[in-house]
């Protein structure tokens, strides 16, 4: 096979990994279903990935590629505080239209065992994101510019608000909603409610 091929069949197998463990979970999905549902057998995906937890930091990896380095960049940037929350927002609804079942997958996986979810991002240096954000909101509380709030509230507060709206997505759309299509608009709408509510708790 040539390079070309090469990366082709390993995005394939990746892409095809991710959907898996998005579906049935990290520990239900074995490297026998990823290669069937690849249409190889098992010693050409071991090729690739010599064991399922490579294949998951492989996974993770690709989940996270387009998020955390933009998210990075808006941690980076000479704009204020509400504003980085509002684009990193975006960066996330976006992601999470594109894979509806991400968060669930990322929720189950921090309740089925967190100390593996956080042992593949520090190997993948995820967690300097983390690091930049925890330190950004600790320096502007000491200076005075955010209220002193505890940054699990801050964690509490952003995720959860963003979060909840994707994991009860069919409940809302059965109960609220005309039509499925209706759902991402209302996620736009909601953002300005979160925005708000990150300014309540955070802005003096």
């Amino acid at each position: 096979m040539g390079a070309i091929e090469n990366n082709n069949l390993e995005q394939k197998i990746i892409e095809t990994a991710q959907q898996l463990f998005i579906e049935k979970g990290f520990v239900e999905t074995s490297m026998s279903d990823i290669a069937h549902a690849v249409g190889i057998n098992r010693p050409v995906l071991h090729y690739y990935f010599r064991t399922k937890d490579k294949m998951f930091q492989a996974v993770f990896s690709n989940i996270v590629a387009s998020v955390i380095p933009k998210v990075q960049d808006i941690l980076r940037q000479d704009v204020p505080f509400i504003k980085r929350m509002e684009l990193i927002l975006d960066e996330y609804i976006k992601k999470f239209i594109e894979s509806p079942y991400l968060v669930k997958f990322i929720l189950g996986e921090i309740q089925r065992d967190v100390n593996h979810l956080i042992s593949i991002a520090k190997e993948l240096q995820l967690n300097n994101c983390f690091d930049i954000l925890y330190k950004y909101l600790s320096d502007e509380m000491q200076k005075g510019k955010l209220k002193t709030v505890p940054i699990p509230f801050v964690f509490f507060t952003f995720y959860g608000l963003l979060t909840y709206p994707f994991l009860s997505k069919n409940l809302v759309i059965t109960l609220f909603l005309d039509k499925e299509e209706d759902f991402e608009p209302m996620l736009h709408e909601w953002k300005q409610y979160v925005i708000s509510s990150m300014k309540n708790l955070l802005l003096p």
